[in-house]
């Protein structure tokens, strides 16, 4: 990827400093209500009730701060901590019924907060600010998410393959039979690669690389969760196949793809892949694509 300049450093910081001023973000009193930003969000996250757990990988905060947080709302008869009821480990939080009237009186004092923000502009001049802001907000998505090299036999390869098999076993008329995943000694080691999109620690996204024959690799497998479509994600983790693929000698790439998937090919033309004569008698390839790879500062 292209280094990122100063000055694209200095126009998202500028933003942030005036955005957060502009939300009450620095008031110890968001919002007008008797307490700072934090607490409000954490109110806003517990909702219909929420681990612990699951509220410090949700929001990425250290354990002892989330504690401290939940204690004070506690304390003041907004939330109550529990058991939960199928797993002894886990402490679940709930807002109680004080606490559903203050988040509710949040919420309308956030709506009231946008609305007089977004007073000041055009009915279009207001349309391509909610369009910007939900770019911006896909790309930032996009940029906190980490591809990862794991072992084919990892969990979290295993659980994105079956996924992969459960979202095209509906795709495909004839069904996907999940025997034809690949198996883990086969995108491990020196025999391939399996990559992984981790978004917030949770698994998003794959993509297989496996070995064909001396300088010819073979992508499967290139799968994005639905929530983290339309993202930008797939072309993520094909350009991130590609570079290992570039790591380990291989000079061309080739894929089949079904006839069913008509996103997945328009993606991979678009991204240099041309169509060859079939390499294989893969069952549910229609289409097959190669590219020529250049190696690293070529």
């Amino acid at each position: 990827m292209d280094p990122v300049s100063t000055e694209q450093v200095a126009e998202f910081r500028r933003f942030n400093r005036y955005f957060t001023r502009r939300i009450g973000a620095l008031d110890d009193h968001y919002l007008g209500q008797d307490r700072p930003l934090g607490e409000a969000r954490l109110l806003f996250e517990i909702g219909e009730g929420v681990s612990l757990r699951e509220l410090r990988g949700r929001l990425g905060l250290d354990a002892g701060y989330l504690s401290r947080m939940t204690k004070t709302l506690q304390a003041q008869g907004l939330v109550r901590v529990s058991v939960h009821p199928g797993d002894s480990r886990l402490r679940v939080v709930e807002l109680t019924r004080a606490g559903r009237v203050e988040l509710a009186e949040q919420n309308r004092r956030a709506d009231a907060l946008a609305a007089g923000l977004l007073e000041g502009l055009s009915g279009p001049q207001r349309d391509r600010l909610t369009e910007a802001i939900g770019t911006a907000q896909r790309l930032l998505r996009l940029a906190g998410i980490t591809v990862t090299r794991v072992d084919g036999a990892a969990p979290d390869a295993r659980a994105c393959l079956d996924a992969y098999a459960a979202d095209i076993d509906a795709r495909f008329p004839e069904g996907f039979d999940p025997s034809d995943l690949v198996r883990p000694e086969e995108v491990s080691g020196d025999a391939g690669a399996f990559l992984v999109a981790y978004e917030e620690g949770r698994p998003v996204g794959c993509g297989a690389l496996r070995r064909l024959e001396p300088g010819i690799g073979e992508l499967r497998h290139v799968w994005v969760h639905p929530d983290a479509r339309r993202l930008g994600l797939a072309r993520r983790l094909l350009a991130a196949l590609e570079t290992e693929a570039t790591t380990r000698g291989l000079t061309t790439l080739r894929l089949d793809t079904h006839a069913s998937l008509t996103e997945a090919r328009a993606m991979y033309r678009a991204c240099g892949y041309t169509e060859i004569p079939p390499y294989s008698d893969h069952v549910y390839g229609d289409h097959w694509l190669e590219k020529r790879l250049h190696p690293p500062g070529s």
